[in-house]
């Protein structure tokens, strides 16, 4: 390799370290526990410097057949400008195969993201920090081990894929909360480590007043805790999330190759992603 010769390899656990360097550059919180959960559940690509130093990277995260999620998605602030998204994008093209994409965009993304046909989907709000002393809601119940068949099956009809791989992740490292009735599970939630603290979702119901009863549920747990929500702009719980001390911090724009139909956007289901990377 020529001395500023960038060359792209599969990503593996030994790239893990760059990779944390790199999201650090760009203020990201990803600790290296949450670099190996991405990795867990994905294939993808880092591109390597002529001294050997992750210069960028890529995941994809497939839901069986279904879709998958384009993210991680990291150009060293050295290496712009010079074709290395496109090369990394191409990358995950392969990798997908003709899977429908979707991706949350940062601003600096979206012109790459839209010349190569992605379409915004909507809006993403991230939101974080330490959560107010909250009475415990009422029926809300910590899930068991046997309630991740129907945790999934709840999933998969709301997201519109298979993420089982993602829900045994999350219950290696976390926790869930269900709501009950009538012996059925209408609504989940999960909760993990991540980053400064950590994240609540996927949050899937019915409705707002049963996510905000879920994300209340493991709140009201963590008086004072660092926690992050991430919602769509739509779901409507934005506000109240503030008014608990979940500030609005960011986000992102949800993008999706090809389009979603408009039936499938007039009614949001997922009220919280497993994070903006996962989806």
């Amino acid at each position: 390799m020529q001395q500023g010769e960038i060359e792209l390899q599969d990503f593996r656990p030994d790239h893990i370290e760059g990779a944390v360097a790199l999201s650090r550059q760009e203020n990201w919180p990803h600790r290296p526990q949450d670099w190996q959960m991405a990795l867990q559940l994905s294939s993808g690509a880092v591109a390597l410097d002529d001294q050997g130093r992750v210069a960028g990277t890529i995941l994809v995260t497939p839901y069986g057949a279904d879709c998958a999620m384009i993210n991680m998605v990291i150009v060293d602030r050295n290496a712009r400008g010079k074709g290395l998204g496109r090369r990394l994008m191409d990358e995950a093209f392969a990798l997908a195969g003709n899977r429908p994409l979707r991706l949350v965009a940062t601003t600096d993304g979206m012109p790459l993201y839209e010349k190569l046909g992605f379409v915004s989907s909507g809006t993403i709000l991230q939101h974080q920090g330490n959560v107010a002393t909250l009475g415990a809601p009422k029926d809300v119940e910590a899930a068991g081990t046997g309630d991740l068949p129907e945790i999934k099956a709840l999933d998969r009809d709301a997201y519109g894929a298979d993420r089982e791989t993602l829900i045994d992740a999350l219950a290696e490292r976390g926790q869930f909360a269900v709501i009950r009735r009538n012996g059925t599970i209408e609504a989940y939630a999960a909760i993990r480590p991540f980053g400064r603290g950590e994240v609540i979702g996927p949050v899937i119901a019915g409705g707002a007043d049963d996510a905000r009863a879920l994300i209340g549920f493991f709140a009201a747990s963590r008086p004072g805790a660092f926690l992050r929500v991430d919602t769509d702009s739509r779901t409507g719980i934005a506000g109240w999330l503030a008014e608990i001390g979940l500030a609005h911090v960011g986000g992102g724009v949800a993008m999706d190759r090809p389009p979603k139909k408009d039936a499938e956007q007039i009614r949001p289901k997922v009220y919280a992603l497993a994070n903006q990377a996962l989806g």
